[in-house]
């Protein structure tokens, strides 16, 4: 009789900064789903910083997201900014999707190379 063992889901470690204004849980709630939804394309995500900032300027796109992953022997940051939170954290994931997407294919040589 063959048993398996279930792997148990566990979810990367997420950091949210909001800068000079509080983040309603709603928010840091999207933020996390968004965030777990990558460890679909990359499992080995370390932690994840997220830093919510809204500009200066007079234009609408005035919300900053920026994204900070850790990921074995890389570090990947993505910064975005648009009219909402939340369309500027899609962005941003969608961004990092690409690069997980990517480092995922990448082959890794182990031990050293030789040539002839």
């Amino acid at each position: 009789m063959l048993f398996f063992a279930a792997k148990k889901k566990r979810h990367m470690k997420v950091n949210t900064q909001s800068v000079n204004f509080n983040a309603d849980a709603k928010l840091l709630n999207f933020i996390q789903r968004r965030l777990n939804k990558l460890e679909l394309y990359y499992d080995k995500v370390i932690s994840s910083e997220v830093y919510l900032k809204v500009g200066n300027t007079s234009s609408k796109q005035n919300k900053i997201v920026e994204i900070n992953m850790l990921v074995p022997k890389e570090k990947f940051v993505v910064k975005k900014q648009r009219k909402s939170f939340e369309e500027a954290i899609d962005s941003a994931c969608d961004s990092l999707e690409r690069k997980l997407v990517k480092k995922k294919k990448k082959p890794r040589f182990q031990g050293s190379a030789k040539f002839l």
